[in-house]
């Protein structure tokens, strides 16, 4: 049972990160919020991405002449990569999105979503 627990606790917490910032992107009319719930979405994946690369007891994929190649589990690296790459991408939306919201805000006065969708037209 705490095997099954240790494996799926990753799958669960990232699929709840992914919800939970999916309703703050539906449900929000702020615009802060609305990518506050965007990013807890990124954050969800990359934690999804890096659990399905895990193995239990796997060392690191260095070979070196001391370790035999069939007698250890290996850790994949291609998720970490993934992951690094999302993280690097992610920080750079963030700031470009916080760029674009101040200047939402100074041109409109309001973070609303409603009201800024009305001055439109």
């Amino acid at each position: 049972m705490i095997d099954f627990l240790e494996k799926w606790s990753f799958f669960g917490g990232s699929i709840l990160l992914i919800l939970i910032g999916l309703y703050g992107v539906i449900t929000r009319k702020n615009l802060i919020k609305i990518f506050i719930g965007l990013s807890l979405m990124d954050t969800g994946i990359n934690v999804l991405l890096v659990s399905l690369g895990y193995v239990k007891g796997g060392f690191a994929p260095i070979i070196t002449s001391t370790i035999n190649n069939n007698s250890y589990n290996f850790v994949d690296p291609i998720p970490q990569a993934l992951v690094l790459t999302s993280i690097v991408i992610g920080v750079a939306v963030l700031a470009l999105g916080l760029g674009v919201i101040i200047k939402i805000y100074e041109k409109y006065n309001t973070l609303d979503i409603s009201k800024i969708r009305g001055l439109k037209w």
